[in-house]
């Protein structure tokens, strides 16, 4: 985690009682992250560009304002494509995660 690498010195934090120590063990394992919540979920994997962006359109024109999709895509241009459209939009980038077989997106319609 490379937040975190300024207070860690093998593991542990610097400086800090053990109650920290606990702390950023459970931050170091993925479990302890906290989940994202979505309304709406779309699939653009085999897809390339353009086409994973504008399929998020079109299903971000279904959803209400404040609603989340997740979007999954394995198009290495989705990581420039993505936040640029939601830049242009007006929609927020919530989140990104990188899974196995491509990447995870979390897009707040605004």
């Amino acid at each position: 985690m490379y937040f975190l690498r300024p207070l860690l010195k093998r593991g542990r934090a610097i400086g800090h009682g053990p109650r920290c120590h606990k702390l950023v063990d459970k931050l170091k394992h993925h479990a302890y992250l906290p989940v994202m919540t979505y309304d709406a979920d779309l699939d653009a994997k085999g897809l390339l560009c353009p086409l994973p962006v504008l399929k998020a359109r079109k299903r971000l024109k279904s959803l209400v304002a404040g609603q989340v999709l997740r979007m999954e895509a394995d198009d290495p241009a989705a990581i420039v494509d993505v936040p640029h459209f939601c830049a242009e939009t007006g929609h927020m980038l919530v989140g990104t995660e990188d899974v196995p077989d491509g990447q995870v997106y979390f897009i707040r319609k605004a």
